[in-house]
């Protein structure tokens, strides 16, 4: 009668470690597709503020192009070289922002004089 209770306790004791083995693989399983979704949420992020630097940039330049032509009465030429200075600074600020170009060091705005 002992044996009988004895074996059945183990059985009982591997058939509950075999459901706890399997809870414990589901709530990895879905760990990992939270730490998935939480660096796809980060990348998403970056993108839209690498875009939104980039297309400010451009919008800037091309307003200070029509100011400076309105006041000044160069159309089209302040519209047009202060556009391309635009684009050329927001690429430079994605660029920045990506980790692509360094930022410079103090030193570096200085001209290499302490």
């Amino acid at each position: 009668m002992t044996e009988d209770r004895d074996e059945g306790l183990e059985k009982r004791r591997a058939q509950l470690g075999a459901e706890l083995a399997n809870k414990r693989s589901e709530v990895g399983g879905e760990d990992a597709s939270d730490v998935r979704a939480e660096v796809s949420r980060k990348g998403f992020a970056q993108a839209i503020k690498l875009s939104s630097e980039f297309v400010a940039a451009i919008i800037v330049g091309a307003v200070l192009g029509y100011i400076v032509d309105r006041f000044v009465g160069t159309a089209p030429w302040g519209m047009i070289i202060l556009l391309l200075l635009g684009f050329a600074a927001g690429v430079l600020n994605v660029m920045r922002s990506a980790g692509m170009v360094a930022t410079p060091s103090e030193t570096d705005r200085k001209g290499g004089k302490d």
